[in-house]
């Protein structure tokens, strides 16, 4: 993509920068000084735009080409970009009728779809700020981000969230209205979303212009709430620039093709941060957005797939799970033959990317043959014909299941990033991968290690895309920035000599042993869980203690309605036990069981081999536990973005920890 292609439209806009002397704002009606080099690079120095000067800028450029779609009684139903961006001004002159006051907060409470998108846009139009809030949230966790950003509006998918908001709405005194976007409000002080599009319809155009008139680049236009998984949830502040421009640098490092790109939108948790990337780098490629069935892991996403036949596809980690959970249980049922063929053919994917990986020319003829008799009707399958590109973000992706997608020649790239860095960071892209890395910095970003230490450090990033500080938080954030404008992220990790990124703990997450040894537990969880593929969740312990134990999750069926965990067995967790001579179908027989000692000493096997990676003797596990149920959102164990909340966890199964120490 050429750069120049958006320097040159900035003169439709009046997009402004305020002069500011520092990288942090925290009030609301804060500006904050640019990270623009002097002189850089193309992308470095592209003219700052504003969020209502972006969607200008492509409806102009592509006003018929298709930029929402999304199914009404099994028919897909399309929204123009000429009609996107008048259907965000009515929403605009409708938030402003309703009374939203200028940098207060328009909260968004349901499942993505075109309703979230165009009042995320309008909040910011109408000179407001956007709040996404977690579906999963309680009633008590929405009314903390609703209060916290002086919501004016709340915006509500259905009567679930509905009721919500209702039982909190007396203790918000700044709530002007509430809007519900499916269904038919049955509350009489509830507007319905067709009543708010009208309300907006026959406004004038002139209260909305004087807002447009008055944004600025570098001023906070949307809050993105942490998840809590440490202390309450912080209001990450994020800026037009840093929203535009970190769409921006991932467009251009995806070499995205303007007008070109198919996209499914599909995040299961309603993940706020990536809900917000995908809406940028959407309209900074002129792309046609898809919004799958909010059901979609019931089965209904492979049929959205093979309609869509989207060109890129972005998943939380979720997604990859579920498709190679359903691709493991179809191929169990093969016969002999056709599992024969299956294996050999998945030997010849996994040795050619792993030697793409590695640098490798791997033209094998036994690849091509594969691609062509078994690969090319997965992908066909899957609806993945035409998909050029696989991400997985939100969360850590597992080894085995990426080898796995590798091995059926679909290699999935991880990306990293956080709220406070506008979503993205580093990328994983062809010929710059391996199963290890989180990629490499995105051109335009700079990654550093604070503190290093044989090799590790703390992850610092700097860029555009670094948020502005934390909502009326001053001191947190500046423990977060220092003074040169780094973002210190409280994540250990290192760089290799090629550029590479790898996490290998947490700071604030460091367990500190009886010994004094400091000890990274996600690290260590994730060589448990590479050695026992049958396991959801490793959860280390050791804090204060004398040596190492793990808990550990076996995987089980979901409630697809709650998204809890069932007590019944995944069939593949079934073959195993039943291959160590100790059947189960259900967690509760194993956990009667004993478990079974053969069970036992399976897992402390795959331990021992987790074991030969510890760098030192106090970083090796000596006990292992099973528990009753494995780790969710709904049982309280897993945060929205599903990290995993370690004071819960430790406070639930207190006695059980206590009894391996004693």
């Amino acid at each position: 993509m050429n750069i120049q292609i958006f320097t040159v439209l900035h003169h439709y806009r009046p997009d402004q920068i305020v002069p500011a002397d520092e990288y942090y704002a925290t009030r609301a009606d804060g500006y904050v000084r640019l990270r623009i080099p002097e002189n850089g690079k193309a992308l470095e120095t592209t003219k700052p735009i504003s969020v209502p000067g972006l969607l200008k800028s492509t409806a102009e450029e592509f006003p018929d080409h298709v930029a929402l779609s999304y199914k009404v009684d099994e028919k897909w139903e399309t929204i123009t970009y000429s009609e996107y961006i008048q259907h965000v001004r009515t929403c605009a002159k409708a938030f402003l009728y309703l009374g939203l006051e200028r940098r207060h907060a328009v909260c968004i409470l349901g499942f993505n779809s075109p309703e979230w998108f165009i009042s995320d846009l309008a909040a910011i139009f109408a000179g407001g700020i956007a709040v996404g809030v977690y579906t999963t949230n309680s009633p008590e966790a929405c009314f903390y981000c609703a209060e916290n950003s002086n919501a004016n509006i709340i915006v509500v998918e259905d009567d679930k969230q509905l009721q919500k908001i209702l039982e909190i709405r007396s203790r918000l005194p700044n709530l002007k209205a509430i809007v519900q976007y499916t269904g038919e409000p049955k509350h009489p002080d509830v507007i319905s979303w067709k009543r708010l599009m009208d309300i907006g319809s026959q406004q004038s155009d002139a209260l909305l212009e004087d807002a447009l008139r008055t944004i600025a680049v570098n001023q906070c236009c949307t809050l993105v709430y942490t998840s809590g998984t440490i202390g309450s949830p912080k209001g990450v502040m994020l800026s037009h620039d840093n929203l535009t421009w970190d769409a921006l640098s991932i467009v251009e490092r995806l070499k995205i093709s303007r007008g070109n790109e198919k996209l499914i939108s599909y995040l299961p948790l309603s993940h706020v941060a990536a809900q917000i990337v995908e809406i940028y780098i959407t309209m900074w490629a002129g792309a046609t957005i898809y919004f799958a069935d909010k059901d979609a892991l019931k089965g209904s996403l492979v049929n959205t797939l093979k309609e869509v036949q989207p060109t890129k596809f972005l998943g939380v980690p979720r997604v990859w799970e579920k498709i190679h959970e359903k691709m493991m249980q179809v191929g169990a049922q093969n016969g002999f033959v056709k599992r024969a063929v299956a294996s050999w053919a998945k030997e010849q994917a996994l040795r050619h990317h792993l030697d793409k990986m590695n640098g490798i020319e791997s033209n094998s003829w036994g690849y091509y043959l594969a691609s062509s008799l078994i690969f090319n009707k997965i992908k066909e399958a899957l609806g993945f014909t035409r998909c050029t590109f696989y991400c997985s973000c939100a969360a850590p992706l597992s080894t085995d299941v990426k080898k796995y997608f590798c091995s059926i020649d679909m290699p999935i790239m991880e990306c990293f990033g956080m709220s406070e860095a506008s979503g993205g960071h580093t990328i994983c892209i062809d010929g710059a991968v391996n199963l290890e890395t989180i990629g490499m910095t995105i051109p335009g970003m700079r990654s550093k290690l604070a503190n290093e230490q044989d090799g590790q450090g703390e992850i610092c990033m700097y860029g555009r895309h670094v948020f502005m500080g934390y909502f009326n938080q001053l001191e947190m954030t500046k423990e977060m920035l220092d003074e040169d404008g780094w973002l210190h992220t409280g994540d250990l990790g290192r760089i290799d000599e090629k550029g590479f990124l790898y996490i290998t703990g947490r700071l604030k997450e460091l367990l500190v042993t009886a010994g004094g040894e400091n000890v990274p537990p996600v690290l260590i969880e994730q060589q448990v869980k590479l050695e026992l593929p049958h396991i959801s969740n490793a959860f280390l312990i050791g804090d204060k203690r004398k040596f190492l134990s793990v808990l550990l999750t076996l995987k089980t069926e979901m409630d697809a309605e709650t998204g809890a965990p069932k007590d019944e067995l995944l069939p593949s967790v079934r073959q195993w036990l039943k291959s160590l001579g100790c059947p189960a179908d259900t967690v509760k027989e194993v956990i009667e069981a004993g478990p079974d000692k053969r069970l036992i000493d399976a897992l402390n096997e795959g331990v021992e081999r987790a074991n030969t990676r510890a760098i030192s003797n106090a970083q090796k596990i000596r006990k292992v536990a099973v528990l009753p149920v494995d780790f969710s959102i709904p049982t309280g164990e897993l945060g929205p973005t599903m990290k995993v909340k370690r004071r819960i966890v430790e406070q639930k199964y207190a006695d059980l920890i206590e009894k391996l120490y004693h």
